[in-house]
This record gives C-alpha cells, structure tokens and sequence, in this order.
C-alpha cells in the first residue's frame, strides 16, 4: 500500500520552494501525494494563486479556507483557530501517514498543531533557523518540537534543531529546497518575461520586498517609508515590488506601495509573480531590497547583492552577497551606496551560496520513503552530552 504524504501550502513562497519536492513525491511510486491548499492560496486579495498550483498539473486534495480579512493581531490568532478546525477535518478525511511542512507561517503552526494531537508524524523543512524580528521564530521552533523527521538547510541549522532535543538520527541536512529549484527551473528570456509582466526591464532595476516585521507592533510603515523615501534619492532607476504576506500590518505596506506606484512612473507592483517569474527576474535586476529571506537564501544563487533591512531576518546564515542595515534612513541610504560601490560589484561573481545542498528534493523524498513511521511520534528528549 503506497504510503500517504500530506504536504501543506498556503503561500506562494513557500509552494513555489516545495514544487520540485511535490513533482517527486508525485513521481514515486510508493508514495501518494495529497496536497491541502490553506492561507494566500485561496484569497482573491493575494491573487488567489491555487489556480496556478492546478495550473502546474498538481490535484489539491483538501482546501482549508482559514484567511480572515484583516491585518491585525486579532485576525492572525482568529485565523490560526480557523485554520486548526479546518485542518483537523481535513486529517480525518485525508488519514494520512505523515505531513510534510515548511517553515515558520502561522498557516503551518495550525497545520503542526492538528496534526499533532491527531498523533499523525510531521515532516519539517527549514527548521533549526533564527528570524529575530518576528513572531515566526517562536512558530518555526514549535514546529521542530512538533516534528518527529527535520530537513535542514544548512549543517548550523542541523546542529541547532539537535540542541532543540531532537535526535540526531531524525535530523537531516538537505540544503535549501529552494535554491535547488533554481537549477530546474526554464528561466524566461527577457522579451518573454517583459511580455509576461506587460513592463520593459531596464538594466539598473531593483526588486523589492518588504515584509512586518511581526515583533515591532507599528514600526512597519516607519521603516518602509525610510526606504521609499530612500528610493526617491535613484529617481533614475527602475522599481519592482512584490507585494506583502498576510501578515499583520501586511495591509498598510501594500496601500503605501500602491500610492507611491501611482506616483512614480518607473515604478511597479506585483502581488504573486510565481516563482519562474521571480527567478527570471533575479537574472536581470541589479540588486534585491528588503527584509524577505529570499534575498538570502536564493538571491546569492544569481550572484546578484541584497540589502536585507531591519531584524527580520536577523540571525540567518547569509553568503557575502548580503548587506544588513539598520532600518533608518541613513542606515538604508548608506546600505545604498555600498550595493552601487565598484568594490561590492565585482565581488559578487564568485559568491558561494550556503544553502546550496545538491538534490535536496530527492533526498528528502528517499527518507520518507524508508523510514519507519511505527512510534515514530513517541519521542525521546535527545540532551547533549
């Protein structure tokens, strides 16, 4: 009998890093996929992107509509209830052998906890990391303690998931699924990726995306008009934003980039480019801005620089390619002239990526198809000596 591999999405970030992994699960033939769809992915506000999954010949098995429509802190914790009620029903149709999560969204922690108490093995990506601005931190550590099998991206990661008290023998360093994408992936020519976006590209373009940074209550418009403000500086240079998550105060980001879209005319918005949009994308600007761990973990891959703003993706392993500032003006403005500098730019060629790990999709499927699962949920603290 095939063994059922329930694997969760609702972003589309953390979809487009699983999409290898789930053509593979797919592929093998003693595993049976099923695909629960939840968050972004079926909110017309965030471009209802489950189209798109079904687009890519994938079958959602379960759809857990948990999204309220609302930013604030209230929302996100009537959301996460909703979406523990939902995914509980979807368990118990489902039945499945093991869950398959990644990362640290509060869609995932609603996930983690069902599945937990209906005693079901959870499978965890990209546990182990630190995100210290933001209440994810503490959500993807929850996770971990959750999870009875973890695939980390780099051997840090590793180490630290083993000094949460889990064994060494259930923790795996896989590499950044992600980054392993980008070798799969068809990358656009450029008129075709203009065609797609209805835009010309031009050579100086910056990408931008800018996330709350959920443990500073309030501080998100402040530190993004800093860096709007810093852009007005490089009126000559094109401006491409990505849209924020829904996250708290993840509204007020996406009004302020909408005004100042209106009023720029180099400027433009995306809400879900996909994530061979995305890529084809890194291929042609000249810089990555924000505070998104994509600028960490898959920019480094197209030898292009990032400034990474603020704490919100403070304590992450991050290669040479990465600038961190402060999220004042002067701090961004000053993070600015370094990405630009002739000393930063011809370093960038030879920069190595640190959560490049191989074949981390076909190795995070040969686990799950042989390890037993029997007790498997019956866990030991594992102390370090």
């Amino acid at each position: 009998m095939k063994r059922k591999v329930c694997v969760v999405t609702g972003s589309r970030a953390e979809y487009g890093i699983l999409r290898t992994t789930l053509k593979k699960i797919k592929q093998a033939p003693d595993l049976q996929l099923q695909l629960v769809v939840t968050g972004m992915h079926l909110s017309p506000e965030f471009g209802f992107t489950r189209d798109e999954i079904e687009a890519d010949g994938f079958e959602v098995s379960y759809d857990v509509d948990m999204l309220l429509s609302a930013d604030s802190s209230s929302g996100i914790a009537k959301s996460i209830g909703l979406g523990i009620i939902g995914f509980a029903d979807a368990f118990h149709q489902l039945k499945p052998d093991l869950v398959l999560l990644l990362g640290d969204r509060f869609e995932i922690l609603a996930a983690a906890s069902a599945a937990l108490v209906a005693v079901i093995p959870i499978a965890h990506i990209h546990g182990g990391e630190v995100t210290t601005g933001a209440f994810d931190d503490a959500i993807r550590h929850s996770v971990t303690k959750m999870s009875s099998l973890h695939f980390t991206s780099t051997s840090q990661y590793r180490d630290r998931v083993i000094q949460l008290g889990e064994s060494p023998d259930k923790v795996f360093n896989v590499g950044a699924p992600g980054v392993e994408n980008i070798r799969h992936t068809r990358f656009l020519e450029k008129n075709q990726l203009e065609a797609s976006l209805e835009m010309k590209l031009t050579s100086d373009a910056l990408l931008v995306t800018f996330h709350p940074v959920t443990l500073e209550p309030g501080q998100a418009k402040v530190d993004f008009q800093n860096l709007l403000d810093v852009l007005n500086r490089f009126k000559e240079r094109q401006i491409i934003f990505t849209k924020a998550n829904a996250d708290t105060e993840g509204r007020i980001i996406n009004t302020m980039i909408d005004s100042y879209v209106s009023r720029r005319e180099s400027a433009y918005a995306f809400t879900s480019l996909g994530q061979t949009k995305y890529f084809s994308l890194l291929k042609h600007v000249s810089g990555v801005v924000g505070n998104s761990s994509s600028g960490i973990i898959e920019a480094p891959s197209f030898n292009v620089g990032t400034i990474n703003l603020g704490d919100r993706q403070r304590g992450r392993v991050r290669a040479k390619s990465v600038i961190d500032c402060d999220s004042t003006f002067s701090g961004i403005l000053s993070a600015f002239e370094h990405l630009f500098s002739g000393n930063f730019t011809a370093g960038l060629a030879d920069v190595v990526n640190p959560y490049e790990g191989g074949d981390s999709s076909q190795q995070i499927v040969e686990i799950i198809r042989h390890t037993a699962l029997n007790s498997i949920t019956k866990k030991h603290f594992y102390d370090l000596k």
